[in-house]
């Protein structure tokens, strides 16, 4: 009897030591594909040479099996995808930029460092942000001619309205939304709460710029009479897409592991994410969610990888995010003053030559403590 107790213990450690092992794995490989940053150009191919992957540049390797088939499958969409992510770093930046976590990178192949590893709100934001990079980068270039297997959205045709009519070239988000899923996603291994977070944020971006996409016209007619038009899809600015991610970031929903039990017509859905105050509704599509509350950026830990506020330029005179009071975490700031010399009063010179004057201005600067 001793014995067998023994035995299912010993069992059930060594299946917990698995599932430790499988969701460290899946964590460390969420967004590996982040490294590819790092490519330099769209000259950077994979070949093959008697069925023997080669690849030509070492920030590659970072990539899945699938990945680097996608890559092979859609000539010039490693320059999209590279760049969608540079886009999304940047954006990520602008919208951070006077908060305590400013969306902090680094180079190598753990491009936004341990911040990755848990399930807080700034996770959920890189996750989607860099998502939707991805597809509003790769429908662009569709519309562009820089991918061989897609080119511009052109189901949409014929009459629209009583005065204008489908034409143009409408950008390939379908394509853009294809591929991110099939290429982002591929990242992500598991069946944990980690994983279904990850895959619902990366949807969460992608759905971002499908829902943000406008339609914009061209007028035909005698004189600019605008008789007749001719209407297209076209994406959203990049930062249209950043400032709806970051309102869903501040309004993000606390998730937990939901499942619904063993039922076999119902197994694709049987794990599921339910929000963790059972008073509120479900998140969304749109939603962004996370299930741990954020690390504190106040101070520099290296264990969670934040880097602190010490060293931050604050606003002396607001009282929000960006104002040194919140910036700096109570610990106060030092004011300095520096002079800055910079052109103005450019003149236009017909032809072609430009003016300017050297003009120096002092700067006060606060920075926290």
């Amino acid at each position: 009897m001793r014995t067998a107790a023994l035995g299912l213990a010993l069992r059930a450690l060594w299946a917990l030591a698995l599932s430790s092992l499988s969701n460290t794995l899946a964590v460390n490989n969420s967004g590996r594909w982040w490294g590819i940053i790092n490519v330099a150009s769209s000259t950077n191919l994979l070949t093959d040479s008697k069925n023997v992957q080669l690849v030509l540049d070492p920030s590659l390797q970072l990539l899945s099996r699938k990945q680097r088939k996608l890559i092979r499958q859609n000539p010039g969409i490693l320059h999209s995808v590279s760049s969608g992510l540079q886009t999304a770093i940047k954006e990520c930046k602008w919208q951070f930029r006077n908060r305590r976590w400013n969306c902090p990178t680094s180079q190598g192949p753990n491009i936004f460092g341990k911040i990755v590893n848990r399930g807080c709100r700034e996770t959920a934001f890189i996750f989607a942000i860099t998502s939707a990079g991805v597809t509003h980068s790769v429908a662009r270039s569709c519309s562009e001619g820089s991918i061989e297997s897609c080119t511009c959205d052109y189901r949409r045709r014929g009459p629209g309205g009583p005065d204008w009519h489908w034409g143009g070239c409408s950008d390939n988000i379908d394509f853009g939304r294809l591929f991110g899923r099939e290429f982002v996603d591929s990242s992500e291994k598991g069946r944990d709460l980690r994983f279904l977070m990850n895959l619902h944020n990366n949807e969460a971006g992608r759905m971002t710029v499908f829902s943000e996409m406008r339609q914009e016209c061209k007028c035909h007619g005698m004189s600019g009479s605008c008789t007749v038009r001719t209407c297209w899809m076209r994406l959203p600015t990049f930062r249209a897409v950043g400032d709806v991610l970051k309102d869903r970031f501040d309004g993000a929903s606390r998730v937990i592991y939901g499942n619904k039990g063993s039922n076999r017509a119902s197994r694709v859905e049987l794990h599921h994410l339910e929000p963790e105050n059972p008073a509120h509704k479900p998140p969304s599509p749109h939603d962004l969610v996370y299930f741990e509350k954020s690390p504190n950026f106040c101070t520099y830990s290296g264990k969670t990888g934040t880097a602190g506020t010490a060293g931050r330029f604050c606003n002396s005179s607001s009282p929000g995010l960006d104002g040194c009071e919140l910036l700096c975490c109570g610990r106060g700031y030092r004011t300095r003053t520096q002079r800055v010399t910079e052109r103005c009063n450019c003149t236009f010179h017909w032809c072609c030559h430009v003016s300017c004057l050297n003009c120096t201005n002092t700067q006060v600067l606060h920075e926290c403590l």
